[in-house]
């Protein structure tokens, strides 16, 4: 007699069931992916001790007749395909049939379900997959699907979850994401016989968001208007700069209306918050991607989470476009929180720059590093005066000995005040300038780092060195943008020898490296020869700095630009040239830093992602000091 044998239809059916029911949140996923894709409006789901005791899940959808009834519980019997053409345009959350017959399988279950327009229901009993009874019922037109003692007949499965509480809270944000992704249905969410949440429908998706996370946290958040790209469309809401969570919890994208988890996703969002978020952060979204069907597979898993594109670039693209349009779009509106608005206009040199905020004692050779790109000296002296912007080194000393001398100051300085002293206005642009600077007032300086500032709605704490960090950098950037980045030779060519995977990754990438100011050829075998490096890179490690090319290249997907792979270098040479902590600077210097850092393209926070501004409202002082509630 042979050695392979059919297993029992009981114990396939547990077998198989492992891979739909993982837990009570995968229970609840299938059910209420089920109700919504029977048209419901109203959906309940109901849990005792976690989901482990009792799910019941209750829609008012379209309901199913009674031979209906009976074959959804055989497995891959299915009304949602018919062909296998179909699986190339699936419109449905729900396709494969195999989430109730599974379900039944580890479960006591039950299954009530009626049609609009029927007398009588059907109420169809199971117990570990075993049918116990068919019989007629009167319960309302709709479905409800009840699964008790999750896993009794899999003792093994069962010792595996956990607490009471972890479990809930799966289940719980499997309802709260569903909610999010259908925002016309009304959910409700009942633990142990207690009203967790109810969300009525509506057509506002940020009331609903603000139902499930918090007005506060709904109301910082902005709107990614419809952003389309090559056939896809991106909306929904995302986090300001600076808003960050340590885990993707709430990280939220749905495809097509299913919530779906991409590594193309992940990176896109990493791209478009580049710079805007610390490193280790991870942004508040709530993105819907709109694809054609044929243009993406959902059918990888069966969980259906995963997703694969037939054109990753096209959807990783249209989502960073949306990000970065949206973050750049709050220059032009006030956010409650972190950022602040400011005019634009064309953004002073970087010398300028460096000579005014940087002390002469650390100004080191950040200008030396781009003296090749110095303005001619027609340019420069078409620039404004160095004493109508701000003060120098040496006049910074003289004026805070005179004003040591004098006693301290009884008053802020009103900005608007300092900049008529400072320039006067000679065009519109200029006078539009001034007016945007005027709306805050100096009151001083806090523990010789942060910029207390008021404005007409609070208290507006700049980072001095932040700041400054995020004025050089923008500066920077835009030289490499438009100009040929320089690079400084080495004494003797360096020989790096590399492993043969990352030596085909920049054999690959070879022309953007050289392009960055690093001079490189291949030197046989896996060695590469490095004659020069970029003049803003201040290392004495040119393999530490290769590597994190090597690094970055790998982390950002095959197509990479010489702009993407700097600005890591770029973010670190002007942390140690931007202004420091304790590094005293005068009124007007700190005026001038206000008004360069407003008219960045992401004035909120440093290259690093931490703010640059933080704005207390006078509502939330009033609700310290206790008038206000």
């Amino acid at each position: 007699m042979g050695k392979i044998r059919l297993l029992p239809e009981a114990l396939a059916s547990q077998v198989a069931a492992g891979e739909v029911v993982e837990r009570p949140a995968s229970v609840v996923k299938e059910l209420v992916e089920n109700s919504i894709d029977a048209g419901s409006s109203n959906i309940e789901v109901k849990v005792q001790r976690g989901g482990i005791a009792l799910i019941r899940v209750t829609d008012d959808g379209c309901g199913m007749n009674r031979d209906d009834a009976l074959m959804c519980l055989e497995r891959n019997a299915t009304s949602k395909i018919r062909t296998k053409d179909d699986l190339s345009a699936i419109l449905t959350l729900g396709f494969r049939g195999e989430a109730i017959p599974s379900i039944a399988s580890v479960s006591k279950f039950r299954l009530v379900t009626r049609e609009p327009d029927s007398l009588t229901g059907t109420e169809i009993t199971i117990n570990g997959g075993k049918v116990i009874s068919v019989k007629d019922c009167g319960e309302q037109a709709g479905t409800q699907i009840e699964a008790r003692s999750l896993f009794y007949n899999l003792p093994a499965r069962r010792k595996f979850l956990r607490t009471e509480n972890t479990e809930f809270s799966h289940l719980e944000q499997v309802v709260k994401t569903q909610a999010i992704a259908h925002e016309n249905i009304r959910f409700s969410l009942v633990r142990n016989d207690r009203l967790s949440f109810q969300l009525p429908a509506t057509t506002d998706l940020c009331e609903r968001i603000g139902g499930l996370v918090g007005i506060d946290l709904a109301s910082r958040l902005l709107e990614v208007e419809t952003h389309e790209h090559k056939n896809i469309r991106v909306r929904g809401f995302i986090g300001p700069p600076g808003m960050g969570r340590s885990d993707r919890r709430q990280q939220l994208s749905f495809l097509n209306g299913r919530p779906v988890e991409a590594a193309i996703i992940t990176r896109a969002l990493r791209e478009g918050y580049h710079t805007a978020l610390m490193k280790g952060q991870y942004p508040v979204t709530f993105l819907f991607i709109e694809t054609e069907p044929t243009a993406v597979d959902v059918n990888v898993h069966p969980a259906k989470r995963e997703v694969r594109f037939h054109d990753g670039f096209a959807v990783q693209d249209a989502i960073i476009g949306a990000v970065q349009k949206t973050l750049r779009a709050q220059m032009t509106r006030p956010v409650s929180g972190v950022g602040l608005t400011g005019a634009k206009r064309e953004v002073p040199t970087l010398d300028a720059v460096q000579d005014d905020l940087i002390p002469t004692s650390e100004q080191r050779s950040l200008r030396k590093d781009w003296s090749d790109m110095n303005q001619t000296v027609e340019e420069r002296s078409a620039l404004p005066k160095v004493e109508e912007k701000l003060f120098t080194a040496q006049e910074r000393a003289r004026a805070e000995t005179e004003k040591n001398q004098e006693g301290p100051v009884s008053e802020a300085i009103p900005l608007d005040r300092e900049m008529s002293e400072a320039k006067p206005a000679t065009d519109t642009a200029d006078e539009a300038l001034q007016m945007k600077a005027s709306d805050y007032r100096l009151l001083g300086v806090l523990g010789k780092l942060y910029v207390l500032l008021e404005s007409a709605e609070g208290l507006v704490l700049m980072d001095q060195h932040a700041a400054h960090e995020r004025v050089l950098f923008e500066e920077m950037k835009r030289r490499m943008e438009s100009e040929e980045i320089p690079s400084q030779s080495l004494l003797s060519p360096i020989m790096v020898d590399l492993t043969p995977r990352d030596f085909d990754l920049i054999e690959k990438n070879l022309d953007v490296i050289n392009k960055l100011g690093l001079s490189a050829e291949p030197f046989g075998g896996s060695t590469l020869k490095i004659d020069s490096l970029p003049s803003f890179l201040k290392s004495d490690d040119p393999e530490g700095f290769l590597q994190e090319l090597i690094d970055e290249i790998r982390a950002s997907s095959e197509r990479m630009s010489k702009l993407r792979l700097g600005e890591d270098m770029i973010a670190t040479t002007v942390c140690r040239h931007a202004v420091k902590a304790n590094d005293l600077l005068h009124d007007r210097e700190l005026q001038k830093l206000l008004e360069d850092l407003l008219e960045c393209d992401m004035p909120y926070c440093c290259p690093h992602g931490r703010p640059t501004l933080i704005q207390i409202s006078f509502g939330e002082l009033e609700r310290k000091f206790g008038r206000r509630t």
